[in-house]
């Protein structure tokens, strides 16, 4: 799968100490919102994906991890090892900038691998993350993070490159996985079996590019959806994962989507489905010590630019305040 990460660094809860990086020149002005739906739009319910090799984790992290300590020269040269690409530009809605990470392997006329993007900030460091692992597949999931990532500064967003039952025989209503999936709970994990199942998977690109962002201390809010029917009369179920440290933080999503007009299910406190706390992603977060939710929305929610604005809008109430560095 492929992924779109964007990044921002956190100084008080990092690991390492840093600075902005150094903004390189950027010359296009493209719409992020219509890029990152571009970009999910070629994807197919089968096929397009392998899974990487060691090797190629270990370029991808080093070339974006220097491109968050503000190495821009650095990250393209080590990038283009294996065949990734580094462009910068001004998002046209709010003007901020942002470098793309993504796989040359992915352009047109060439083998697909689908292990994603990664969208960074360049106006700020590195500060929190949002995660998109099943995009398409978690119909209007892609369209969210982009809206996340434009609500705060300092974001990274890492967005998987293929359908989650990409590299299978099955597509949705044939076995695996699909939009309407319990993706988050205990019922539905696909574990290491699910070729593409960003979510349950630890040897991929887009577990790879969070673990750093984890070993850095970024708080990180992952996105996923469900069928209207899997949790009836529920809007939303948010959660914090594995571990117990964003628990204000899910106070505060939750207080403002239940603001927004959504029914919440609240998983610290309650006994809900999709829970999340088989994600490995949120297992990676609880090791570490660092801030994790994990954020299931129904279809009606994700239904239409104005739901998806009035989430966003929630979301952007916790990740305003990771970016300003609140404990």
């Amino acid at each position: 799968m492929l992924l779109v990460a964007y990044a921002t660094f956190d100084p008080a809860n990092s690991v390492e100490k840093g600075t902005a990086p150094a903004a390189p020149p950027v010359a296009q002005d493209i719409d992020l919102l219509d890029r990152v739906t571009r970009f999910a739009a070629e994807f197919g319910t089968t096929g397009g994906y392998r899974a990487p090799t060691q090797a190629e984790k270990t370029i991808i992290v080093e070339g974006i991890s220097a491109l968050f300590e503000g190495n821009v020269d650095a990250a393209r040269s080590r990038l283009a090892e294996v065949d990734y690409k580094l462009d910068t530009f001004t998002d046209t809605a709010g003007g901020r900038r942002f470098a793309e990470v993504s796989d040359g392997a992915g352009r047109s006329g060439s083998a697909t691998r689908g292990w994603g993007r990664v969208y960074v900030d360049l106006d700020g460091p590195p500060r929190w993350s949002v995660q998109v692992p099943h995009p398409v597949a978690d119909q209007g999931t892609e369209r969210l993070g982009a809206r996340v990532l434009r609500g705060a500064p300092g974001g990274v967003m890492v967005m998987a490159g293929a359908h989650r039952t990409a590299g299978t025989g099955a597509g949705p209503g044939e076995g695996a996985a699909g939009d309407e999936a319990d993706d988050g709970g205990e019922g539905g994990e696909g574990g290491e079996g699910a070729p593409a199942d960003m979510a349950h998977r630890t040897d991929s690109v887009f577990h790879a590019v969070i673990a750093e962002l984890a070993r850095r201390g970024l708080p990180g809010i992952q996105l996923h959806g469900f069928a209207d029917s899997s949790v009836p009369g529920t809007d939303s179920v948010v959660s914090t994962g594995a571990g117990s440290r964003a628990v204000e933080d899910a106070e505060r999503l939750a207080g403002k989507l239940h603001g927004q007009g959504f029914d919440v299910c609240r998983a610290w406190s309650a006994t809900c489905k999709l829970s999340g706390r088989t994600n490995e992603q949120g297992r990676l977060a609880a090791e570490h010590g660092t801030r994790f939710l994990h954020v299931e929305l129904s279809r009606t929610t994700r239904s239409g630019s104005r739901r998806l604005d009035k989430a966003a809008e929630a979301i952007a109430y916790v990740t305003a305040g990771w970016s300003r560095g609140a404990p």
